[in-house]
C-alpha cells in the first residue's frame, strides 16, 4: 500500500502577533510547526503502515526551511518525504497550491490513499484536500474522526456538528483527518539521525512536476486576503456580589432587561 500524505510547515498560532497598521502576521521570530490537523493525518498513515506492509510519502509545498518539518515526518517514521519549492509558487493561493500538488502526486505515480489535515491554522479554509481530490479525480469523505480499512474500501466515522455518519468509499481515495482521529507519535532517537541526513528530503521544482505555470503563484490565485485584524476586545463582565440568592435574583433580572429569558 502507498500513503500519501500532505502537510503544511505553519507559523505558530499561540505565538504569533499581528501587526496593528499593516493588518499582517508578524512571522519574524514566530518559530514554525507541522499544521496540527496534518500531524493526525500523518498518525494515521503511520498506524497503517504498523499493521501492514505500506510506504508512507510526505508532500508539501513551501519555502527551503519547510524541509525542516519533512525531516519531523521523516523522524516519525515516514518513508520518503518531497519539498516542492520554486519562486513560481509563490503567492499561490488554495487553487493554485492544489494544481501543484495534484502535479507531485501524479509524478510519484500510483497511491492508494492521500491523507491531508481538515485545515491550516494559518487559513483556516479547509479547501486543499478537498480541492486536490477533485484535480486527481479521486473519492474524497472530509472531517475524519476514525477509519477501518477493509480490502480495497475504506469505512470512516465522519464529524458532523451535531454527531456523524459513517460513509464508505472504495480506495484510492483522499481523507482529511481531524485530531479526534488519533493522538500522533513523537518522533523516535535513532529517525531523528536518520532523519537528518543530507539525501533524505527530495527537492523538486515546478518544471520538475509539470506544473502548469498558469495555474501557479500569485497571478494565477483567484482569491486574495484583503486584510487580516484582531478582534476587538469583549468588556469586561460584570461581577454580582450577594448571598447566593440576591446573585440569582439579580442574574435572572439582568437576563430579562437583555431579553435573553423571558
Amino acid at each position: 500500500m502507498r500513503i500519501i500524505v500532505c502537510i503544511k510547515q505553519v507559523p505558530d498560532t499561540n505565538e504569533v502577533r499581528m501587526d496593528p497598521k499593516t493588518g499582517t502576521l508578524i512571522r519574524e521570530g514566530v518559530p514554525s510547526i507541522i499544521n496540527p490537523d496534518d500531524r493526525h493525518a500523518l498518525e494515521e498513515a503511520l498506524r497503517i503502515k504498523d499493521r501492514q506492509e505500506a510506504e508512507v510519502i510526505v508532500l508539501t509545498m513551501g519555502p527551503l526551511q519547510a524541509d525542516v518539518a519533512l525531516r519531523e515526518a521523516l523522524a516519525m517514521g515516514a518513508d520518503r518525504a518531497i519539498l516542492l519549492t520554486d519562486r513560481k509558487f509563490a503567492g499561490s493561493d488554495t487553487w493554485a497550491t492544489a494544481h501543484a500538488l495534484a502535479c507531485a502526486i501524479g509524478k510519484i505515480g500510483a497511491f492508494d490513499l492521500i491523507l491531508c489535515g481538515r485545515q491550516a491554522i494559518d487559513g483556516d479554509t479547509a479547501q486543499v484536500g478537498p480541492q486536490v481530490a477533485e484535480y486527481l479525480n479521486v473519492p474524497q469523505v472530509t472531517y475524519v474522526q476514525s477509519m477501518k480499512l477493509e480490502g480495497e474500501k475504506v469505512v470512516v466515522e465522519r464529524a458532523l456538528e451535531e454527531g456523524c455518519e459513517i460513509v464508505e468509499t472504495s480506495l484510492p481515495c483522499l481523507l482529511t483527518a481531524v485530531r479526534e482521529l488519533n493522538t500522533p507519535r513523537w518522533p523516535f532517537m535513532a529517525g531523528i539521525f536518520d532523519a537528518w541526513r543530507e539525501d533524505r528530503v527530495e527537492v523538486w521544482s515546478a518544471d520538475d512536476i509539470g506544473a502548469d505555470a498558469s495555474i501557479v503563484g500569485l497571478k494565477a490565485s483567484p482569491t486574495a486576503v484583503r486584510r487580516a485584524f484582531t478582534p476587538e476586545p469583549k468588556a469586561r463582565g460584570t461581577m454580582l456580589e450577594g448571598s447566593g440568592r440576591e446573585t440569582v435574583r439579580d442574574l435572572i433580572s439582568r437576563l430579562r432587561e437583555k431579553h435573553v429569558i423571558s
